[in-house]
């Protein structure tokens, strides 16, 4: 889980990305944007990272040839953290790349934040990071302004809804021999949307005790709230504390050991083994729909 409690933006730019089949136009800026205004600061924190609270998967990037060089935004993000002086020039560079891949009918063309994040913290380690955002979708807003005692109604025909990110990358400066910690979100879900994960950023998902402990964490909490209450007597105030136990034991734990887990967390025998058999049963199912996919 992402926590941006204590983080700022030192470095921001904007640019725009059309759909070349359509004739659309890449625009990019000539200066990265001075944020003056904390308010607009905690607005745009609020905008980008808030989903990101949500996000239980890692990557990493990768390349086909095994040169993680030739990944372009990789490429790229590694000039930002080792010089911040190149920073909107390489914001620049990461638009075009996005640009150059809309190839599809139906990506719609919008905007392109890419910022530089300080004290963003992943796995509970504060780190600096680079996010790439896009926002495709715009909706009518209405304004209402006092004058006296009289109000005036207006609206913005094209605004940004900040509860609504449609796509966004954040990669965090550390593991970068591996290709650098990676999370994402994309809310489209459409087939045509794979373009920001697989052939604009080019990720893989990262085989670590990160997605491991996430992994285990959901099996646990739906065998507790879906299960558990099946087989035994067990109340809504027990059924938190078996899951604040679980949070607990990865908190301070590394590794997963299922027996030691078992006495830590459920405490309980027929408990342990009904968990065993229900993450054995999640488990094959899982695997089954990965080979019918």
């Amino acid at each position: 889980m992402v926590s941006h409690s204590e983080a700022s933006i030192s470095q921001f730019s904007i640019h725009k990305t059309g759909n070349k089949l359509h004739e659309e136009q890449l625009v990019l800026s000539e200066m990265p944007y001075a944020i003056n205004d904390e308010m607009l600061s905690q607005l745009l924190i609020q905008y980008f990272l808030t989903p990101f609270e949500k996000v239980h998967e890692a990557y990493r990037f990768w390349h086909a040839t095994g040169n993680l060089g030739f990944n372009e935004i990789y490429h790229f993000a590694t000039l930002m953290f080792e010089d911040n002086e190149t920073f909107h020039s390489n914001s620049g560079q990461i638009a075009r790349q996005l640009y150059d891949i809309t190839n599809h009918p139906k990506i719609k063309s919008g905007e392109v934040y890419i910022c530089y994040f300080n004290k963003l913290q992943i796995e509970g380690e504060l780190l600096d990071a680079i996010g790439i955002f896009k926002s495709e979708s715009k909706e009518p807003f209405l304004t209402i302004t006092q004058q006296g005692k009289k109000f005036e109604v207006g609206y913005e025909q094209e605004a940004i809804n900040i509860k609504k990110l449609d796509k966004g990358c954040i990669i965090f400066n550390t593991e970068k021999k591996d290709g650098y910690k990676v999370v994402v979100v994309d809310q489209t879900n459409k087939s045509e949307a794979v373009y920001w994960i697989d052939d604009f950023l080019k990720l893989k998902v990262r085989n670590d005790n990160y997605n491991q402990t996430q992994n285990i964490l959901s099996v646990y909490k739906s065998f507790v709230t879906n299960q558990m209450q099946d087989e035994f007597e067990v109340s809504k105030t027990d059924k938190i504390e078996l899951l604040n136990r679980s949070i607990k034991y990865f908190k301070e734990n590394e590794n997963f050991e299922l027996e030691e887990f078992g006495k830590a967390v459920i405490r309980n025998p027929q408990g342990l083994e009904s968990f065993k058999q229900f993450k054995n049963n999640y488990e094959t199912l899982l695997s089954e729909i990965n080979k019918r996919g």
